[in-house]
Order: C-alpha cells, then structure tokens, then sequence
C-alpha cells in the first residue's frame, strides 16, 4: 500500500493550519473507496472547545464532496511524530471508515508506520450496536 499521495495531502493541509493559540499545527487526510482524497487541518478559536480538530475538518470537506467510505487515514503533525486521532476523532472517523480501514502514522518526512483503524478504535458508538 502506497500511502505517499495521502501523506502528501495531509502535510499540504498541515502548512494552512490555524494553530495561534497552541503552535501545534496538524494535517489529516481520508481515502474514500472510489479513491478520492479529502484533507483538514486544525482550526483553533479563542474560545477553546470551539476549535476543529484536522480529521474533522477533513471529514467536513468529504461530507460536502458527496460523501463515501473511508480506507485509509492519515494525520501528521509538526510537532509529534506518529499523531494518533484524539478520542472525539476517533468515534467521528469510525463513522466513516471501513471495517478494514487502516491509519498511517506520520512525520513530517512521511509514513511511519500503518495500523488497523479498528486497533485504535475497536468499539465506537453505533447505534447498530444499541438499535
């Protein structure tokens, strides 16, 4: 699996993060099925809880492309190699992904390493589980 093109959008989307607050800026980027690629980055506010985490920006830009199924992630950070998704973007990606959906963990060189989404996340919220 060559994950260059999504590691590439990611780090594009990380060089326009609105990080003023924290100086941490973070870029993410979802595959869908069909091959297409959205990308986020973090957008921080003043008032603190109100900011965007980068994968839900990036999810925000697929919902407005038409939608899909997510196989693949990826988030970087400029500050942190090997990012994970926070707890919130967790449960917002497993709404999307797919049951073999994988994470790329990155630097701001690239790929470092790839696991299972459902490793990081293996029992999200559904309401198929509770009906």
């Amino acid at each position: 699996m060559n994950a260059s093109d999504l590691f590439s959008a990611a780090s594009a989307a990380m060089k326009n993060a609105y990080a003023p607050y924290s100086r941490f800026p973070v870029g993410a980027a979802v595959r869908t099925e069909a091959g297409t690629i959205h990308a986020g980055c973090n957008i921080e506010n003043a008032s603190y809880p109100e900011g965007w985490c980068a994968e839900t920006t990036a999810l925000g830009h697929l919902v407005m492309a038409g939608g899909g199924r997510v196989t693949e992630i990826a988030v970087v950070a400029e500050k942190m190699p090997k990012i994970m998704p926070c707890g919130g973007c967790r449960q917002r990606l497993a709404e999307f992904a797919t049951e073999d959906a994988v994470l790329h963990l990155c630097d701001t060189n690239g790929v470092l390493e790839t696991v299972p989404f459902s490793a990081v996340f293996p029992r999200g919220f559904s309401f198929e589980d509770g009906k």
